[in-house]
């Protein structure tokens, strides 16, 4: 899909972030904030992922960003009730002053990301401010914007990126000399720490060099997109006009580029090599999981690639055949677009090989992890589609042009861990 690019929006105001008065935990009144934390809500692998992090502790974020009840409305109003009983018994509390927030993830290989969380001004695409690069599906759109209305708050942070390097990052640099609000150190090894800006100077010098500049969607278009539909549904002024977000300075601190795989259900491995037979080159592999991604890795670089996997060995699909591509791939796009994997998975092999329709959940799962994505292959008879990262240049040339890239076509990362701070809009 392609919307205005940021050439065509008039009178652009650039990025606006607004203090909040963040809701954290009471480090007094849960096991430790590490087990009260998750990964963002559409990376917890379900429902493994789900009954392990609610059993780290009562209180853990995912049981109210992933609340597990029979149907959608129940599922809401359970979340509903949980914060509002953290919050009446003290679990959740909010800071006594409106902040931005410095939030610093570190890993034991020498990577660091900082980043400012705050209120971010929810804005059009159109507008040229933020910028998403992928499509979304309409009923996690729905699901999420039912969470939202129900608890009135944003639960986690979406992850945005800018290139800036200037006032904005030398307070970042500043603040994270001093003594944190919170230091935890997760179970994936990551280590987490929080300060706060409150000093109406500082807050100011952020705001003047972010007003200048332009983001791009890393992580959580569904939810940017729900910030939207919430915005609709609110006359402005009105807390729904800002959306929590984690701002990135990538000219500083850049970010890895994944892929997210996919898992396709009721479709053997056997069966989706025979409908590909003559249409691409497949190689089977019997090499383990490393060696079959440096292959992937080395075929991506020549032109579209992909792993199937599931029947307990690789199969390298590469070098599509160039009519196949015609016939299926749009036109209308920039030739960038029309090269992606991505592109050519759900155009060419989903839609017009395997007739598996991308937003049915029945039929297809996207997955972040790689091994996981085989391990479930393997145990449930399906095939697991194994994606080689887009580079992030890519992505954000595409955004300019105002293209946006198939669903699921990135995972940036580290990502925030979700449960450090939240934002209730009527605080």
């Amino acid at each position: 899909m392609k919307t205005a690019g940021p050439s065509e929006a008039t009178a652009r105001r650039g990025l606006e972030l607004t203090p909040f008065r963040g809701l954290r935990y009471d480090p007094d009144r849960v096991g430790s904030l590490a087990s009260v934390t998750s990964p963002p809500y559409d990376v917890v692998v379900r429902p493994d992922g789900v009954h392990h992090l609610q059993s780290a502790d009562p209180h853990n974020i995912v049981r109210l960003i992933l609340p597990q009840a029979g149907t959608p409305s129940a599922r809401t109003e359970q979340a509903a009730d949980t914060l509002r009983r953290w919050l009446d018994e003290g679990i959740l509390t909010a800071d006594p002053e409106p902040g931005l927030y410095v939030y610093e993830q570190r890993d034991g290989n020498g990577m660091l990301q900082r980043g400012v969380i705050g209120a971010l001004r929810v804005s059009e695409p159109t507008e040229g401010v933020v910028l998403p690069h992928e499509d979304v599906m309409p009923p996690v759109v729905a699901d999420r914007a039912a969470l939202m209305r129900a608890t009135r708050a944003n639960l986690e942070p979406l992850l945005l990126t800018y290139r800036g390097n200037g006032t904005a990052a030398e307070v970042v640099e500043r603040t994270a000399e001093r003594p944190p609000l919170l230091a935890t150190t997760t179970e994936d090894g990551f280590h987490h720490r929080l300060w706060a800006i409150t000093d109406p100077a500082e807050v100011a010098r952020v705001q003047s060099d972010l007003a200048r500049q332009q983001a791009l969607i890393a992580d959580g278009h569904h939810r940017w997109a729900t910030y939207l539909r919430l915005r609709e549904e609110h006359p402005s002024p009105s807390p729904w006009d800002h959306g929590l977000v984690l701002l990135v300075d990538t000219a500083r601190y850049p970010l890895r580029v994944r892929a997210i795989h996919r898992l396709l259900h009721g479709l053997p491995v056997a069966d989706a090599l025979t409908a590909v037979d003559g249409l691409f080159r497949v190689r089977h592999l019997d090499v383990p999981l490393s060696d079959a991604l440096e292959t992937l890795a080395d075929a991506s670089c020549a032109g579209n690639a992909f792993l199937l996997a599931g029947d307990g060995s690789f199969h390298l699909l590469d070098r599509p055949d160039p009519d196949l591509l015609a016939r299926t791939i749009p036109a209308d796009r920039p030739g960038a677009w029309r090269s992606l994997d991505a592109t050519v998975l759900h155009a060419t092999l989903l839609e017009h090989v395997w007739h598996i329709p991308e937003d049915s959940p029945a039929h297809i799962a996207y997955i972040h992890d790689t091994a996981a994505t085989v391990e479930k292959a393997e145990r449930d008879g399906g095939t697991a589609v194994l994606m080689h990262p887009v580079r992030e240049e890519v992505v954000r040339d595409l955004a300019r042009q105002g293209v946006t890239m198939p669903r699921k076509s990135t995972s940036f990362g580290p990502k925030p861990a979700s449960g450090l701070v939240l934002r209730a809009l009527e605080i």
